[in-house]
């Protein structure tokens, strides 16, 4: 009877859910959230694609992924447009060693590719953070990554998801895909989607956007920003000129984190805890510009104003 009972303490014990002090600890949870909306065509969401499988076969990239305090990172890969339209292609995955990080980069080169309708950032943002909330690993460091080539157009505002997200103490950083290719539904390409991203859509200490020029220009642009996130996560562990290779590029992104946020160096007077005090002032077009321009661009054009 006592070995039964001891039996039905240890099945007891080994079905409770693992403990803070189980969970391992990463230099830095790294969400990516990358546009499938309309105005991509299928070319330009392969470039999209191929831009992160690359830079995740990048010798540079694995080494300082693997050069932190803890030597590991978590990440998590999904797609967003409409206000209600996520899907998650990779769960928080551990990168904890060159094997793990290219069966990463496999898994999402081998992911089908889809294109949807709308452009939520908003959506975007709102999914992400309770995906920071069950994730399974532990860190001081919560980053999300939104990459598109439009602004907001459906869904909340995109300033009211970003207050929220700051509040969890998640710093967003932006990678804005400068697009002048034809839109297939003729709407025309945001010359300004720099500064929107920067105003409206990045915030937190040391968030930064980082530009791509063009679908062509984003492996680029997606390798440095990789490498910076990676590189702010923490200590490496060896000399700083095993990196000069990458830390070489980083200075322009560098100039945008500290510029772009105020979180390098610059008090609040409330603390560093104090996400949202991380921001940009308003945009001098309002952060609702994507919408308006929607509204106009379907009125004109069709007589209507989309749902």
């Amino acid at each position: 009877m006592i070995r039964l009972l001891r039996l039905a303490a240890l099945a007891a014990l080994l079905a409770l859910p693992a403990t803070a002090q189980d969970r391992k600890e990463v230099d830095i949870a790294l969400a990516m959230g990358i546009d499938i909306s309309g105005s991509i065509d299928p070319d330009e969401a392969k470039l999209q694609r191929e831009g992160y499988v690359q830079a995740f076969r990048d010798p540079v990239i694995i080494k300082a992924i693997l050069a932190g305090a803890n030597g590991r990172i978590a990440v998590a890969y999904y797609e967003w447009s409409d206000a209600w339209v996520q899907r998650l292609l990779i769960d928080w995955t551990l990168l904890d060693s060159e094997a793990a990080i290219t069966a990463f980069a496999d898994r999402l080169s081998a992911a089908p590719i889809s294109i949807a309708r709308r452009t939520s950032i908003s959506g975007a943002i709102r999914y992400a953070i309770p995906l920071f909330g069950r994730s399974p690993y532990d860190t001081e460091r919560k980053v999300l990554d939104i990459s598109g080539d439009g602004s907001n157009n459906d869904g909340g505002l995109v300033t009211d998801m970003r207050y929220e997200a700051l509040k969890e103490r998640i710093v967003i950083n932006g990678l804005p895909i400068m697009n002048d290719r034809p839109n297939p539904f003729g709407f025309p390409s945001e010359a300004d989607l720099d500064k929107y991203y920067l105003h409206c859509v990045t915030g937190g200490p040391r968030s930064f956007v980082e530009v791509a020029r063009n679908f062509e220009d984003f492996p680029r642009a997606v390798r440095k920003k990789l490498l910076q996130e990676v590189a702010d996560s923490g200590p490496f562990n060896g000399p700083v000129s095993d990196f000069d290779i990458g830390l070489g590029e980083l200075a322009d992104g560098a100039q945008l984190a500290q510029s772009g946020t105020g979180g390098s160096g610059r008090r609040t007077g409330r603390g560093d805890d104090d996400y949202t005090r991380f921001v940009q002032p308003e945009y001098e077009l309002g952060c609702d510009v994507g919408e308006r321009r929607s509204r106009e661009f379907w009125q004109r054009r069709f007589g209507v104003t989309p749902d």
